[in-house]
């Protein structure tokens, strides 16, 4: 079976997010996706606790039987991207494990731990976002032969947008409903 790890802050999770999630399930690039929102030790600006992403990742994909959530990032220290696909190999070893990363991400792969060790372990499956020349990192990181380019089509949001406008319309509606239950993101 192949295995999409989906990772990310999540922060709130999106309609985009479940949309590739099932297009690459639809277009065979994976069996299954994995979400694995990021830890709260991560140093990134307004990433509201781990607890209400996962709640959140949870309403979004419950009627989803190829969608799972791994709570692995957020348990314990700060945990880079090796560890987390390490681990999830270890939990499924006889599956192969796909990450899944926009172009954005790939485009300073260098700078993260151990990421030759993700390239020559790993097959990275990259979604193309803010018009990055997703090629130019195959040729770049050619023998390694790990990076796949996704075809499928994005939409143009992201979480940050979110998090500023809520707009309902890019929002799974159980999503929505447990933002509006719990008063996140201080915009009710």
């Amino acid at each position: 079976m192949k295995i999409g790890i989906f990772g990310g802050s999540f922060n709130p999770p999106h309609l985009t997010h479940k949309k590739i999630a099932i297009d690459l399930i639809n277009n065979n690039y994976v069996d299954r996706v994995i979400f694995v929102p990021t830890g709260d030790k991560y140093n990134k600006k307004n990433l509201i606790n781990s607890y209400y992403r996962i709640n959140m990742i949870k309403e979004m994909i419950k009627d989803c039987d190829k969608l799972f959530i791994s709570d692995y990032e957020v348990k314990g220290e700060l945990k880079y991207t090796y560890e987390t696909l390490k681990y999830l190999k270890e939990k499924f070893n006889n599956d192969d494990i796909y990450f899944i990363c926009g172009a954005d991400n790939l485009s300073y792969i260098d700078k993260w731990k151990n990421y030759e060790e993700i390239l020559s372990k790993y097959k990275i499956i990259v979604l193309n976002r803010d018009n990055i020349n997703i090629d130019f990192f195959i040729n770049k990181y050619s023998k390694y032969n790990s990076i796949i380019k996704a075809s499928i089509s994005l939409d143009n949001i992201s979480s940050t947008m979110l998090r500023n406008s809520l707009d309902k319309k890019y929002l799974d509606n159980n999503v929505y409903k447990y933002i509006i239950e719990n008063k996140l993101y201080n915009m009710l």
